[in-house]
């Protein structure tokens, strides 16, 4: 799947507004883009529009703002890979921004504490 120029600038965009945080970057994948600070992906956009990680601890605070969810349809069934939309007013300002991309990053953090290192045998 081809991106556009309009994707790519927006992806830029929202690597640039997300600095605060750290060094994020941008990896393709999935026909958008994962949003990544230290190997770890924290943020997602497809079709120009921006998700933030979530988990049990992080999730409220997205969806009392009524954050949807990003979902995808894989077998006929609709996917939800813990991913909720970017408020409104974080897409407009950096220092809002750094608050939830810090809130998805430690949700990162947590996901990947919670995998268990594969055993070498």
């Amino acid at each position: 799947m081809a991106i556009s120029q309009e994707e790519r600038e927006f992806t830029e965009y929202v690597v640039d507004l997300s600095q605060l945080v750290g060094p994020v970057y941008s990896k393709r994948m999935f026909g958008g883009f994962g949003i990544f600070l230290d190997g770890l992906m924290f943020g997602l956009i497809a079709k120009n529009v921006y998700y933030l990680k979530v988990d049990e601890e992080s999730r409220e605070d997205f969806e009392v703002l009524g954050l949807l969810p990003f979902t995808y349809e894989k077998q006929g069934k609709k996917t939800n890979l813990g991913y909720l939309q970017a408020p409104e007013d974080a897409m407009e300002d950096s220092e809002i921004m750094r608050e939830w991309a810090n809130k998805a990053f430690g949700a990162a953090i947590r996901a990947a504490a919670k995998k268990k290192p594969k055993n070498k045998t």
